[in-house]
């Protein structure tokens, strides 16, 4: 039985390919002409657009920690985003519970001093517009 030598894939090689790819080429065409599979395309497409070409491993064994080290800072800045963004959120809501506590406040203080014109002979808190 012979063994099957793997090949080994430069990361140079692969951002031409996504490259390639990106630009609008057949992939199975492209598959084809590389000698790669077509998923190895589509994972190396993916891992570019999210992250650019640093989470494209070139040879060599991988780092122990998942994906590398270039990996985890690409993970970390979505959700650095995400948390820029909800405290942004959180302050917006803030100020529009501080907004409306507020209006409540003055809203209180109007009707309070407004006198009730409902009940007869009660004269309006204000005069009528009519002349």
């Amino acid at each position: 039985m012979s063994k099957k030598k793997r090949r080994v894939i430069s990361q140079k090689f692969k951002v031409s390919a996504v490259l390639r790819l990106l630009a609008g080429e057949n992939v199975s065409a492209l598959a084809r002409d590389l000698k790669v599979l077509r998923k190895d395309l589509y994972v190396w497409r993916d891992r570019f657009r999210s992250g650019g070409p640093g989470l494209l491993r070139g040879p060599g064994r991988p780092s122990k920690v998942a994906g590398g080290p270039r990996a985890t800072a690409a993970a970390k800045a979505p959700i650095e985003a995400a948390h820029r963004r909800i405290a942004e959120l959180e302050r917006k809501v803030g100020q529009q519970q501080v907004d409306l506590d507020f209006f409540r406040q003055a809203l209180q203080q109007v009707r309070g001093t407004r006198r009730p014109s409902d009940a007869l002979g009660v004269t309006a808190s204000t005069k009528s517009s009519k002349r």
